[in-house]
């Protein structure tokens, strides 16, 4: 069976994402994976693509069209060779998430999300009620159109292979959306989706100044990114791309810190794989200590400091 996994890319490089989604088509068959990749025609990321470890061939979708990665012209190129293929998998990431219903919609199928687990090529594992249990799914359609969890696989190597390039011109002119701008939040710490260590903030630091004040600098220290909780987003602590959650982004970090955050059952969908959690909060009923490995009871105005002062 030929398995098909959709790219996710910035313009210049393939992101983590493709890499753990390549992981989890091998677990369904390793002797045939595609990989296909939609961008502008100048893009350096098809020669990136080729060296993908385990992949057979990349499909190379080029067109201006792909300059944006807009997920209706995109979908429309890809159901076009979807018949001939027993699976389609992107990434349960923003840019999958955008695109997967579309093609599953397009091809009439019914799509399977995040999957954790591949149990054989009709069955897979897959998270429900905010991660409190785990559901098998068996599907028996011809076509199978799955969205992968990141953190749920380890990524293939992005180099030693030279798979073969397969070339073709896009013909959607879709012009029922339109890019207007893209605002990006530009940091050099490490991206939140796939860092070894997070410090995640929540409501109970009161305001964007403290966020600034307390976690940046114990965040500089550990080399961590930085995330937050639902509740300190919609108060404008901090931008969108910051929440940790079922809303927001699933991370695994080897550790994790949860600083003033109670443990509500959206933000713990998104972070209780992590290695070793760490919750700090002064009040010790909080539903967050049900899933540390280590728990601190006080005033997080006066713990940070201090742990700052210790990494020092």
């Amino acid at each position: 069976m030929s398995i098909l996994v959709i790219a996710e890319h910035n313009g210049n490089e393939i992101a983590h994402a493709t890499l753990t989604t390549v992981q989890a088509a091998q677990k369904i068959d390793s002797s045939d994976v595609h990989l296909f990749l939609a961008a502008a025609p100048d893009s350096a990321v098809f020669k990136a693509a080729s060296h993908i470890e385990g992949l057979k061939n990349v499909i190379a979708c080029k067109g201006t069209v792909f300059e944006n990665m807009l997920a209706e012209p995109l979908a429309d190129e890809i159901v076009k060779i979807a018949r001939e293929y027993s699976h389609i998998l992107v990434p349960a990431s923003f840019f999958g998430k955008n695109v997967m219903p579309r093609i599953a919609a397009l091809l009439d199928a019914q799509p399977i999300s995040d999957i954790t687990k591949v149990v054989d090529a009709d069955t897979f594992e897959r998270p429900i009620y905010a991660g409190n249990a785990f559901e098998t799914v068996q599907s028996l359609e011809s076509l199978k159109v799955l969205s992968v969890r990141m953190t749920a696989f380890d990524a293939v190597s992005a180099s030693g292979n030279s798979a073969a390039i397969e070339e073709i011109a896009a013909t959607s002119d879709d012009s029922r959306t339109q890019f207007v701008r893209r605002e990006l939040t530009k940091s050099e710490r490490p991206d939140l989706s796939i860092a070894s260590v997070v410090i995640s903030g929540g409501r109970a630091l009161g305001s964007a100044e403290n966020f600034e004040k307390y976690i940046e600098p114990l965040a500089d220290k550990l080399g961590a990114a930085i995330g937050a909780s639902r509740a300190a987003v919609d108060a404008g602590y901090v931008p969108n791309d910051y929440q940790v959650g079922q809303t927001g982004k699933i991370v695994a970090p080897g550790l994790y810190i949860a600083v003033g955050i109670s443990g509500a059952v959206q933000h713990l969908a998104g972070m209780k794989d992590s290695k070793v959690i760490v919750a700090i909060n002064k009040d010790e009923d909080a539903p967050i200590f049900q899933v540390a490995d280590y728990g601190l009871v006080g005033d997080l105005f006066e713990i940070l400091p201090e742990l700052e002062k210790m990494l020092s």
